[in-house]
């Protein structure tokens, strides 16, 4: 393929010093970037909002019912004041567990709301980068976007949702009622609050670093146990017997995260040690000086509990302050790798003019005008986190064109072929007609329609491709056939089947079109993953039939087989091949030789067998036994 020698596989640069993150700062305007989505939730943001007020409230109110318990109930023998206000206090906490329940519920629907909002709209964009997004970019380190970023943003959005703006609102209405009970006492309470404070904002800018740290060792990890699990990946590792080189890799991989996750583990118990350890102190202080002010007659002895009481209430938010500060990081960290993910623009938009592709059942022209290709540059269509692996070495700029100045017309219903050595830029034309790229300059038409004017929909609807490693999802056959057409029936997909030459190979199946093929269609050899595309393609029956080396992994007897379905299936439709096989081109009605980025002759069979060029000398090469060396040859 032409795209392996491309700008697009250079590798990535890296700055002196810095590390496989890329970079550690979360960028300005993420926290921003994330409200827009809350707009859905307004309603039960406000609700949410008017129950944790509730929460707050009641939490300051039991202490204050407690101390009328002890000084005007206990102290001076009323037992009945002491009866109704415990009763108050148990319906005060009954409130304040229905209010609980109900903040809980609200706030995990509006984070997994939130989250699901995400998910799919980086799914979504992600699936519509170019190819050359999906080439450069590790598996694993992509799906950990989409399931370890957005665990550790959804952990910590449902937690912070209700617990910010409880902690908040405890926290003041806490200190309004201290201070309205006592200033003294609450101004040597709070004395040691500021020490508490520097202690979080050093530990906090840590856990930053390192919980993007994490997740990116995360990711390295994902992206070493998919590509070694699934079926090629597990094969190469038996066949070369490096199972032990393999295991240590892992462990190598699994022991950084280990190592980070522990020093975020200790970083976050040294802030709750820090609470802690002030709440014990400001608690013996409050005793000591409350306990003298209540023997001298200036305090009562349910205003020293009260307080007492409330010094937990506030030294509580201010731990889940401390727990929070880690969440927030998390969750911050989470949203900026996902952010830069949406910030990668796709290099084929549609435009907003864009019209579908009216072709009307008929087979449309195919036309390359001055058509030159340059794959697009690494900044263009890959992140430093997705490929962590090419960071190591300094980036190579390449100006390199995989096509030059190349104009050619299929007309409608006609096959054209292209062959020529491998990386001559074949597999480039085939990408550039159902637009899985623009072109650098020129322009390639379909139907008289400039692609980059065509909804992609139509677009991809007219043109029907089959690549030389035919992709299979893990499913059954059926969801794989289907894939083509949704409404097929189950005697079209028998049909396709049987033209395909499958049929029998399916029907001998012991579940038949409901066999799970396995991962990416390896429980079936090569030539039959392939007529299964090819019965895919012919379900989908376009106007316009691609085929990159559709015959490559059959034997003489299936590809034979399959010429002879195809000539059904081809007929009266635009084709373009590319064979390396020059047998299963002859009958073409125009032949394109190409090289190194350019067409050197065109031509059918015949004719180009008698230039005695490039394409002599190609099937010279594979036929000069049969043919006792009768064709002619530029070398000769």
């Amino acid at each position: 393929m032409a795209m392996m020698s491309g700008p697009a596989m250079g590798p990535m640069p890296m700055r002196p010093g810095s590390d496989i993150t890329g970079r550690e700062r979360i960028r300005k305007g993420t926290f921003r970037r994330i409200l827009p989505y809350a707009r859905h939730y307004r309603w039960s943001l406000t609700a949410l909002v008017l129950l944790t007020a509730v929460h707050a409230s009641l939490a300051a109110l039991s202490p204050i019912v407690l101390k009328f318990i002890i000084d005007d109930g206990i102290v001076p023998g009323r037992r009945d004041v002491v009866i109704w206000l415990s009763l108050l206090i148990a319906g005060l906490a009954v409130v304040d567990a229905g209010a609980v329940y109900l903040q809980t519920r609200l706030s995990g629907r509006v984070g997994q709301g939130l989250l699901y909002d995400l998910r799919t709209t980086v799914f979504a964009h992600v699936q519509a980068q170019p190819v050359a997004f999906f080439t450069r970019a590790q598996t694993g380190s992509l799906v950990s976007r989409l399931n370890t970023d957005v665990l550790g943003a959804q952990q910590a959005v449902t937690s912070l949702l209700s617990q910010t703006t409880s902690t908040l609102l405890t926290l003041v209405i806490v200190l309004v009622t201290m201070f309205t009970l006592s200033w003294q006492l609450s101004i040597v309470a709070l004395m040691l609050v500021p020490i508490f404070l520097l202690p979080t904002k050093l530990v906090g800018r840590r856990l930053q670093r390192l919980t993007r740290r994490r997740m990116q060792h995360d990711a390295d990890m994902a992206t070493m146990m998919s590509e070694r699990f699934n079926v090629a990946g597990a094969m190469l590792t038996k066949l070369y017997g490096r199972p032990e080189k393999e295991a240590a890799t892992f462990a190598t991989k699994a022991g950084a995260v280990r190592d980070i996750s522990t020093r975020i583990t200790v970083y976050g118990q040294f802030i709750v040690i820090v609470v802690t350890l002030l709440t014990a102190l400001t608690s013996a202080i409050v005793y000591g000086f409350g306990g003298t002010l209540v023997i001298g007659g200036n305090l009562q002895i349910g205003t020293l509990v009260a307080m007492a009481a409330l010094l937990l209430r506030i030294y509580g938010p201010i731990n889940q302050l401390s727990n929070m500060q880690v969440n927030v990081m998390t969750a911050l960290v989470s949203f900026d790798r996902l952010f830069e993910v949406l910030d990668l623009k796709p290099l084929v938009r549609e435009s907003a003019d864009a019209r579908p592709l009216a072709v009307g059942g008929a087979a449309p022209t195919i036309e390359f005008d001055q058509v030159s290709f340059r794959y697009p540059n690494v900044a263009e269509v890959s992140l430093a986190s997705l490929e962590s692996i090419t960071l190591r070495a300094p980036e190579r700029h390449h100006d390199n064109y995989a096509l030059r100045d190349v104009s050619f017309r299929v007309p409608a219903g006609t096959l054209t072929a292209l062959v020529g050595p491998s990386g001559a830029g074949k597999t480039t034309i085939t990408q550039l007609v159902p637009r899985l790229y623009d072109v650098t300059s020129g322009t390639v038409r379909i139907g008289g329609e400039d692609v980059r004017d065509l909804t992609l929909r139509s677009l991809h609807d007219t043109v029907g491709v089959v690549t030389q490693d035919a992709h299979l999802f893990h499913d059954t056959i059926r969801a794989n056939l289907l894939y083509g057409r949704e409404d097929a029936s189950e005697q079209d997909l028998i049909e396709a089947c049987d033209a395909a030459r499958i049929w029998s190979v399916v029907s001998s199946l012991p579940d038949g079109l409901d066999t799970v093929v396995g991962d990416r269609g390896h429980r079936l050899s090569g030539g039959e993953k392939q007529r299964i595309a090819l019965a895919r393609l012919l379900l989908k029956s376009p106007p316009i039939v691609v085929l990159d080396e559709a015959t490559a992994h059959l034997d003489s007897e299936s590809e034979a087989a399959i010429q002879r379905a195809l000539q059904t299936a081809l007929h009266g439709r635009t084709s373009l091949v590319i064979a390396h096989r020059l047998s299963t081109v002859r009958e073409a009605d125009q032949i394109l030789v190409i090289e190194g980025g350019e067409i050197k002759e065109r031509g059918n069979h015949d004719e180009l067998l008698d230039a005695g060029g490039l394409y002599a000398d190609l099937y010279r090469i594979q036929y000069a036994r049969q043919d006792d060396g009768a064709v002619p040859s530029r070398a000769g």
